[in-house]
Order: structure tokens, then sequence, then C-alpha cells
């Protein structure tokens, strides 16, 4: 639960009703009625949503987990698929949402993953659905989540060198992820993302040997600075792979120019990709995308609004607070109590996430408890 200040006034329900109480319990106060979106207040507009399906994962990830794991979410506390759909109802008809993403921990892991995209896929107000996931399982299912309405898929990748995949994720899975990315082409699912994170010492000259890959199977590669989400703490500024340094690397073999194309609230910048030495008028062979969260932050245009596999509203990646959707909801708060809760919730989204000032405190929750 969290308090949210300076925010405008809302309409609360009818005199008496559930609204301003639902409110008060958890600790939200009303955001601006007079905006139909998530609008906070920088101007900006949330329309992707990110819905963390819960917390648990089959890696484990030097960047993100420690060897042994985490305590996990027991059940009965994770959203349920009716909740998670009204969520993402309320988001799409009531408040701008265009774009819903799954993610986790590992979104695959729930048994229900085709339902609750069946269940969004037929909403009124039908978002693109996405899907981020380490591709473990994949390939057994698809098909099944294509024919539930499942638009586009992203898979974190962080080497395609079994030995290297083996470091870095604590797991001899490569194979399991590399037939779940080829299933997707069967399905029916194009355009798929691979998501890398190059660390110092382990992958970080395998950059352009992985985007030779992701180029030939005519994927969009998108290298990711590591941030301070590490359930260890370890994260360290001062060795960091930047994206300077990331562009450097790729330039040795590759020529790169920035795309043409409007970034439009995307937080990866993309590049043309040719042949080193290679005319600009030679055709491309495709786009690689730089999401520069550390060095070259894009917060001033951020388009996002996450919900934890509880049931939380995160306004930021970054935040220390989060506010409560899920509490309210089985209490019996209504759809307009809800979204004012939401509203309130983004509206104190603050300017940026701070990881260059002074004074900077990372999150305590990791990023699979947070989701992507």
């Amino acid at each position: 639960m969290t308090v949210m200040l300076g925010v405008p006034q809302v309409r609360l329900g009818s005199p008496g009703g559930a609204g301003a109480s639902q409110l008060a319990q958890y600790g939200a106060r009303p955001s601006s009625a007079s905006a139909p979106g998530l609008v906070d207040s920088f101007g900006r507009s949330a329309t992707d949503l990110r819905i963390s399906l819960t917390d648990k994962c089959n890696l484990r990830c030097t960047y993100c987990m420690p060897a042994e794991g985490l305590p996990f979410l027991p059940t009965p506390k994770l959203m349920q698929r009716d909740e998670i759909v009204r969520l993402a109802r309320l988001a799409t008809e009531r408040l701008g949402v265009r774009q819903v993403r799954f993610t986790g921990g590992e979104p695959l892991l729930r048994k229900d993953l085709v339902e609750i995209i069946r269940g969004v896929a037929a909403l009124d107000a039908r978002p693109e659905i996405s899907l981020t996931t380490n591709a473990i399982g994949l390939a057994g299912r698809a098909v099944a989540l294509a024919d539930a309405g499942l638009d586009r898929v992203n898979v974190s990748l962080d080497s395609i060198c079994a030995e290297t995949f083996a470091i870095i994720t604590r797991r001899p899975f490569l194979d399991k992820v590399l037939k779940g990315i080829d299933s997707l082409g069967a399905a029916g699912i194009g355009h798929t993302k691979i998501n890398a994170v190059l660390i110092p010492g382990v992958n970080d000259t395998e950059g352009p040997d992985l985007l030779a890959w992701a180029l030939a199977g005519g994927h969009q590669l998108r290298f990711i600075e590591q941030m301070p989400l590490d359930a260890d703490h370890i994260w360290d500024r001062d060795i960091m792979i930047t994206a300077a340094e990331m562009r450097r690397r790729l330039s040795e073999r590759f020529q790169l120019t920035p795309d043409s194309e409007p970034r439009d609230g995307s937080p990866a910048e993309l590049y043309q990709v040719r042949a080193r030495g290679a005319s600009l008028d030679d055709p491309s062979l495709g786009t690689v995308g730089i999401i520069a969260s550390v060095t070259e932050a894009f917060c001033e245009d951020c388009r996002r609004t996450r919900l934890t596999a509880e049931g939380g509203v995160r306004s930021c990646l970054f935040s220390h607070t989060e506010t409560d959707l899920l509490g309210p909801m089985r209490a019996g708060a209504g759809d307009d109590e809800v979204a004012d809760l939401w509203r309130a919730a983004m509206w104190a989204k603050p300017s940026g996430h701070g990881m260059n000032a002074a004074g900077f405190v990372q999150p305590e929750r990791p990023m699979s408890a947070i989701g992507g």
C-alpha cells in the first residue's frame, strides 16, 4: 500500500458508496477524472501495460536471481485468471491501454496462460498481446498460444554458446530455448525480438556473433544495459557494458546507422545494420536495438504501467512503492473504484527513475518479482 500525494479530485461513485471507503482503506488518493487514460503529472500517458503472471522462474540468471532461488509467492496471493482479464479489460476499455505484455518470472510456468491470453484477446477493446519469456517449454505451446490470440514474443537470450548460456543462467537449457524460438514461425507468430544483456567478462565479446545469428534468423536483437534489479544487489555501474560500448563493439564487425523511423515511446533505439564497409545504398541486413536505461535514459517518454503478479501497480520499474489493486478487487470494489486507484498510482509517477542522482537506492524487489 502507498500514499499518493498531489493528485486532483475525481468522482468516487455514489454518495455513501464503496468508492471513497475503498480509496481511503487502501491508501491512494483519487486522480483526475477528466483524463480518460493513465496520465501522470508530467503529461505522459501510459498505453503499454506489463502484467507479471508469476514470480517463479526455471532459470537462475546471475544478474537477476541468486543460485539458490528466492522465496516465491503462494498461489492464493497471485492474481487469478478472471482477475487478470478484468484488470486488462479496465486498462483497455477505460484507461487507454493499447498493448498488453505478459511477463514474469517466467510466464510459461502459468498452466492457464493460454486461457489468460484467450480472455484478453476476446476483449471489446482488443490490445496487441505479447509475451516476454525465456522460451523454455515454448515449443510445445506456441501453436496453442497463437490460436488463443498471442501476437508477438520477446525471448530473453544472452548467448548462443551453450557453455556461456549455462554460466549465465546456471542451467543447461540452450537447446530448449532455441527450439522454442524456432517453433514461433511454424505457429504463425512473426517478428520475434531477442533481448540480451552483456555481462563483463562473461558474454561481452559475443555481441557481434549474437547479432549475426539474429539477423540470419530474421529476429530483431535488442541489447539491454544491465540494470540494478538483481536480487544479490551486486550491480556495479562502473563495470557495466554501456550503450556506447555496445555500439563500439558491434561496429567492429557491422555498420550501424540510426533508423529513420520515429522511436514513438519505444525503449529501444534502433539502428539499421549493414556489413562493415558497405555503402548506405546497400540493402540493410535488418535492425538492432539498444535499450540504454542507465546511461541514455528515456524516462521523459515512458508509456508503461506495470502490474506485479500479486496485483500491485508500479508506475516505474524502479519504484519503491506499489498501489494494491487486487486487495480492493477481492474486497468488492467496483470497476470505477479500481480504475480510480490505478489513475492515482500513475498520476504520482516520478519524472524519472533517478538512477543517475546521488543517493539512488536500488529497489528491494528484483526483476523476477517485479515483472519486466
